[in-house]
């Protein structure tokens, strides 16, 4: 089965790095904006105007005042049309994704199955050097509890015995 060009391309490492509000940690100004100006000039999808032109809005509560955040600024948040068409670009995409990998291992079992194999195999010494280490250190964070756990008592014990 030959891999469509789309899905090649989004294995090949790209150095760009937009620097502006993330939505689904994709640049909102660089990168969805002129995606979805560009659909609506196809007639692919019918995105406001406002929403375009202003994709960051002021929010408000359901008093109708300002929203600030717990560090006292204002909360800020991407036109609901905007999020409303990311989310549906994001669902689409995980289902052609998941498309894709069905198709392949469809058309392709034994070496998907090998594939994954391998890859277990690979993944197996890094997993149980992980779980070593983390069972090495939950012991210790347990001591270290224990010891702090005691040497409070002691603590409590000279402030109640007079010197």
């Amino acid at each position: 089965m030959n891999t469509p060009n789309y899905i090649k391309s989004l294995l090949v490492p790209n150095t760009k790095k937009p620097q502006g509000r993330k939505v689904w940690s994709i640049d909102l100004e660089t990168v969805w904006i002129p995606f979805f100006t560009a659909t609506n000039t196809t007639g692919d999808s019918t995105i406001p105007n406002d929403a375009l032109g202003c994709p960051l809005r002021l929010a408000f509560d359901k008093a109708g005042a300002v929203r600030f955040s717990q560090s006292g600024r204002p909360v800020i948040r991407v036109a609901k049309e905007l999020s409303d068409n990311v989310r549906l670009v994001r669902d689409n995409f995980t289902a052609n994704l998941v498309s894709f990998a069905g198709e392949v291992m469809e058309s392709n079992p034994n070496e998907y199955k090998a594939q994954l194999e391998q890859a277990n195999r690979a993944g197996l010494p890094i997993a149980q050097h992980d779980s070593k280490a983390l069972s090495k250190a939950l012991e210790m964070r347990a001591l270290e509890a224990e010891a702090d756990k005691t040497e409070s008592q002691l603590e409590v014990a000279r402030e109640l015995v007079p010197a």
